[in-house]
């Protein structure tokens, strides 16, 4: 690979990556994000620049590629500004740090982000991406956050603020995603559909509209039933016929999940040719639930 399309190639993925991430923003604080420039790194110091003292760390590792990880920085007060909206009230003086119940509905709000961050990911290296379960951390300066996360052959750094305060999205990039990249790129120039306007030669494409670029990606998208706990040894010990009782009536609604978030509430229908079909009747678009009656249906194959 060129260095031009290397560094392309780079571009791609923060781009792609950091407009995922202003879109979950602006739907959480709408109105008062700002995303700026993507800056590739050429390995020489760290990522993270200088971090504010206690500012708020929430990543996720890529699972089976290497090193690699996305991580969104947050200052002090832009955690808190996203907190409030998340429904945790501010304290009366912004000098006191952030309590726990912040720094909980700060993680909730990047769970968001990255799992929406690394479905924009697949789209660019074309296959799905597996992720760490999210961590939050604070840190007092760069280079705690660079213990906590380590180094990856080639990083992006996009800037962002909320309400006038600074963030920053740290991405470290496997080096078999910037192979995928450039494959990708390659077939670009040889006629495939473009996903915006075209790119000089020398110059860092724009940002590329998430709705238009994850369009056609495949979420893992299914309803659960109920939960129950039971111990390694009575689970190995189930005979065929078994009956397991779950925590819910079958009166109750099931939860929809897509890639392991929770987005809604259904009820489980039979259909007469064997298939099961949830009636989603609330939809979670965003903190807060959003009751939506609906006549949709999810339908899933049942099994035999």
């Amino acid at each position: 690979m060129t260095e031009l399309s290397q560094h392309d190639a780079l571009v791609r993925i923060g781009a792609s990556t950091a407009e995922a991430i202003a879109q979950v923003l602006e739907a959480i604080v709408p109105g008062i994000v700002t995303r700026g420039d993507v800056t590739v790194h050429d390995g020489n110091g760290s990522p993270f620049g200088t971090i504010d003292p206690d500012s708020v760390l929430a990543g996720v590792s890529y699972v089976g590629a290497g090193s690699g990880a996305n991580i969104f920085v947050a200052a002090p007060m832009s955690a808190r500004t996203l907190a409030s909206r998340m429904g945790v009230p501010a304290p009366e003086s912004e000098d006191e740090p952030l309590s726990e119940l912040e720094l909980s509905a700060f993680s909730e709000a990047a769970q968001q982000m990255m799992a929406s961050a690394a479905a924009a990911v697949g789209v660019v290296i074309g296959e799905e991406v597996e992720i760490s379960p999210p961590r939050t951390d604070t840190v007092a300066n760069a280079a705690a956050a660079d213990e906590l996360y380590g180094s990856s052959p080639y990083a992006t750094t996009t800037t962002f603020s909320i309400d006038g305060q600074p963030c920053r999205l740290v991405q470290l990039i496997p080096s078999a995603f910037v192979t995928k990249i450039g494959n990708a790129l390659e077939e670009l120039a040889e006629g495939a559909p473009t996903l915006g306007r075209e790119v000089t030669p020398g110059e860092a494409p724009p940002g590329i509209s998430v709705q238009e670029a994850l369009a056609g990606v495949g979420l893992r998208v299914w309803a659960e039933l109920g939960r129950t706990l039971l111990p390694l040894g009575d689970t190995l010990g189930l005979p065929l016929g078994a009956v397991v009782e779950l925590d819910r009536d079958t009166e109750e609604p099931v939860d929809l999940y897509v890639n392991g978030l929770r987005f809604g509430h259904g009820q489980l229908l039979v259909g007469d040719d064997g298939n099961w079909a949830i009636k989603i009747d609330e939809l979670e678009l965003r903190p807060g639930a959003v009751s939506t009656p609906s006549a949709l249906t999810a339908t899933t194959r049942s099994p035999h």
